[in-house]
């Protein structure tokens, strides 16, 4: 995994500098970093694989430093957000409010008259918030732009994380979704689509060829209830990357030539609506690395601990604690050792007071010491600001865009 940053002289290349000058640039550990060559080739091999009919949408809420952002509101065709927070950094990047929208279950009175101010697309999943909506578009004599976010009732099959079919929270369910329609016609709102999330983090083309044919066929028939013609389908995402050992990298070929088809069918059942794919962890999971330095290497009973000045604080997901139910290790190397022979079982371990703070559990690694660079993989997603930063505090990690 690690073959996307090239090696020289033993150590990682990130931006172009070896990692222990990168290191000293950012004048302290530990930090992330993003890399622009690696964003920009994920983005070309997307364009080469889908239809150029298919917009594709950075879901902020994977990563949203706003340097990184601001990056992608150039490389992407839009931005989802999740938060009247991630709205903020959205607009302060740049983006057009024609070009971004607004998911997420509980959106408070505030975030949805800031969307309605910002005149982005909210993707509604409650009446609640359609009636909310009603009142502010009538107050401020803006009136909201509306797509109603479906729970479809199917699931997307061998996904990692499930966010619809069944009883969920995200949504509205398919069958109250045409009284939705009704009170949105009748208020008056801007209707403009429709948004399916099925889930997230697969690896299965299959799955998630059959998720967006069942969600377009799901959309055509809500949209002979609709109040208006249907101008935006947003299809989800769910395209994973590979995390452990054994793991295959996503086949696009085959939801290229799936989206091909559902474009064509779209033509004649929806001829007003634009398709969207929205993705995060995919356009930047394996772009970020998580760097921590050894201050010290321990013997216990026969096993060795380096023991970093990073860990679960700043990385909750790598170290099993962000939804794994058994832990797995993420692809860790030592970053400026990367073509030393001489290899050692050894354990990663952070500074915390809890045996939870463990980045890697006893793998082969090249024998380090205090002073050496331990780097996490596949980390450029749901890192830093999915972690309890605060957590015996610590100070915050870095962060840089090279």
């Amino acid at each position: 995994m690690s073959a996307r940053f090239p090696v020289e002289n033993g150590e990682l290349i990130v931006g172009g500098l070896p990692l222990t000058s990168l290191a000293a640039r950012v004048g302290r550990t530990p930090f992330y970093v993003y890399d622009r060559r690696l964003l920009d080739a994920r983005m070309r091999e997307l364009r080469q694989a889908l239809p150029e009919a298919v917009e594709i949408h950075y879901a902020v809420k994977a990563n949203p430093m706003p340097a990184l952002v601001g990056y992608m509101a150039c490389l992407a065709d839009g931005l989802d957000v999740a938060s009247g927070g991630e709205l903020a950094v959205a607009l302060d990047a740049g983006a057009s409010p024609q070009c971004v929208s607004f998911a997420g279950p509980g959106k408070s009175v505030d975030e949805l008259a800031q969307a309605v101010a910002a005149g982005i697309l909210i993707n509604v999943e409650s009446l609640r918030e359609i009636r909310v909506l009603a009142e502010i578009s009538q107050r401020t004599q803006a009136n909201a732009r509306i797509a109603v976010r479906v729970n479809p009732d199917f699931e997307l099959k061998m996904s990692g994380m499930k966010m619809g079919g069944g009883p969920k929270q995200f949504g509205i369910d398919a069958e109250q979704v045409p009284d939705a329609l009704v009170e949105i016609g009748a208020a008056g709102l801007a209707f403009e689509g429709f948004h399916v999330f099925s889930g997230s983090q697969n690896l299965q083309s299959a799955a998630i060829c059959e998720a967006q044919t069942r969600s377009l066929e799901l959309v055509v028939r809500l949209a002979e209830h609709a109040p208006g013609p249907v101008r935006t389908v947003n299809l989800g995402g769910g395209f994973g990357i590979p995390y452990f050992q054994g793991d295959r990298p996503l086949d696009l070929a085959p939801i290229g030539a799936n989206l091909a088809s559902l474009v064509e069918k779209a033509k004649t059942a929806l001829p007003n609506a634009q398709l969207v794919i929205e993705l995060g962890r995919y356009l930047v999971g394996e772009a970020g690395l998580y760097v921590c330095r050894v201050v010290d290497r321990k013997i216990s009973r026969g096993q060795v601990f380096l023991v970093t000045d990073g860990g679960l604080h700043h990385h909750l997901a790598a170290s099993g604690n962000f939804g794994q139910v058994i832990r797995k290790n993420y692809p860790v190397a030592i970053g400026n050792r990367m073509e030393s022979a001489e290899m050692a079982v050894q354990s990663v371990v952070g500074p915390l007071c809890t045996p939870l703070d463990l980045l890697a559990d006893r793998m082969s690694l090249p024998v380090a010491d205090a002073g050496d660079l331990v780097v996490v993989f596949q980390s450029g997603a749901y890192g830093l600001t999915a972690s309890p930063t605060r957590f015996l505090s610590h100070a915050e990690p870095g962060e840089i865009l090279v």
